[in-house]
């Protein structure tokens, strides 16, 4: 089965096999957010995925 694209450009596999992706929100209309918000969304946060949605979107990744 081929690795779908589009789910492997948004999420990251860490040498662990964890699942990393971009918070949400991020793009625009951020000046009237509070600076320790911002610098939160600048960080990437663990994506918890069923083994099923793992072994149809992610195969051959080493997502575990």
């Amino acid at each position: 089965m081929k690795t779908n694209k589009s789910y492997s450009k948004r999420i990251r596999v860490t040498r662990n096999g964890k699942l990393m992706a971009r918070v949400a929100g991020q793009n625009h209309f951020n000046a009237k957010q509070s600076g320790s918000e911002r610098s939160r969304k600048r960080r990437s946060v663990a994506v918890k995925l069923s083994m099923r949605v793992r072994r149809r979107f992610l195969p051959g990744t080493g997502a575990k």
